[in-house]
């Protein structure tokens, strides 16, 4: 979960319309580029799916299944499956699929489950305390604090005081090796302004589960932020620390890049990205996705992000191959940070394709 920083989809249109002009000549070249891209075999931004961030038919069916019809035992098998197998990675992304706010909401199907599976059901656990926690941030809204009205606040503040309770109770119900529950802590501690210490405590008990969980460290990344509890140092130092420590598939070699992003990006101009330090982070990124299973439930995130450099860095060619590996799915770093997620990932899509075309 990431908070929207409503950046103006007209400001991107118009900045996107002056590198068209120059790059490939002429007030039609969105167009054209939009249109090459499709001839290539990219979909259109009305075929987006803004809801995940890549394919995932069998995870797709359970969750329309919930959502549209209240049949909530296709996701408790999914949840089952990964206690079982123990594949806390994919446990911790299902419960974030299912765990929306709309399952908070009276009379869900998550409502069901509970009422069929019993109070001490893990997997509804699990998902019951990640849901509260976005019901939570779903009140707040995705605005600064400045524009944060006190309704939204009261609501926020409200229920995100009810998830330590539910996170409690699903850690105790879950699997001992499970980090899972903890990763909700982590947001709830993000809002409810924990200091350093309890954080500190919170991490402990995650890395003792797993050392090199791809979401725990995103989560924690966000708490580190100069935007919450942290700063651009603390963000840089945790996700440099982390990636070094991590072996080679784990994915947390993206952490350095999303501290430059999370720090960096709205101010950085072109060259900036293009500083052989960030050459570097980009780089053990490809290298650390390319040792990853392909199957990582994580790498897709990884992907996108990285489309999204290597597009900045002029690698138009690379950001393709990462760009085609996504393309459908754009609920991801760094599109969904905009009130409108598909329109920005085509928009630097039909860059990539541009400047392969420019080559």
């Amino acid at each position: 979960m990431e908070i929207a920083r409503l950046i103006v989809i007209g400001l991107v249109v118009a900045v996107s319309v002056v590198y068209y002009r120059r790059v490939a000549g002429g007030p039609s070249s969105p167009r054209k580029a939009a249109r090459r891209a499709e001839a290539l075999g990219f979909l259109p931004q009305s075929a987006q799916n803004t809801l995940y961030s890549a394919s995932d038919a069998e995870l797709e069916q359970a969750a329309r299944a919930a959502a549209t019809r209240g049949n909530w035992e296709p996701a408790a098998r999914l949840l089952a499956r990964t206690r079982e197998q123990r594949d806390w990675a994919r446990r911790s992304h299902y419960a974030n699929v299912f765990g929306t706010h709309r399952a908070a909401q009276p009379g869900s199907w998550l409502d069901a489950w509970e009422e069929s599976a019993g109070p001490d059901d893990p997997d509804a656990a699990l998902v019951r305390a990640r849901a509260t926690v976005s019901l939570a941030w779903h009140l707040r809204g995705g605005g600064w604090a400045k524009d944060t009205s006190r309704e939204q606040v009261s609501g926020f503040i409200g229920t995100l005081t009810q998830a330590p309770r539910l996170n409690a109770h699903a850690l105790k119900v879950n699997p001992d090796g499970d980090p899972s529950p903890y990763i909700s802590e982590i947001w709830t501690a993000l809002g409810l302004n924990h200091p350093h210490e309890r954080m500190h405590r919170i991490w402990e008990e995650v890395t003792a589960r797993d050392p090199h969980h791809f979401g725990a460290h995103s989560a924690a990344l966000q708490y580190w932020c100069a935007k919450w509890h942290g700063s651009e140092n603390l963000a840089a130092s945790f996700a440099r620390e982390a990636a070094a420590k991590a072996p080679a598939g784990r994915l947390l070699a993206a952490l350095p890049l999303i501290a430059w992003y999370e720090h960096r990006d709205s101010a950085a101009k072109g060259d900036d990205f293009r500083e052989p330090y960030v050459f570097d982070m980009v780089d053990a990124a490809l290298a650390d996705v390319s040792a990853a299973p392909p199957d990582h439930p994580d790498v897709p995130a990884v992907r996108h992000l990285l489309a999204y450099f290597l597009t900045r860095q002029n690698r138009c060619a690379e950001a393709l191959q990462q760009f085609r590996l996504v393309d459908g799915y754009v609920n991801a770093l760094p599109w969904r940070y905009y009130d409108d997620p598909a329109a920005v990932y085509c928009l630097w899509r039909d860059r990539a394709v541009a400047g392969v075309r420019t080559l």
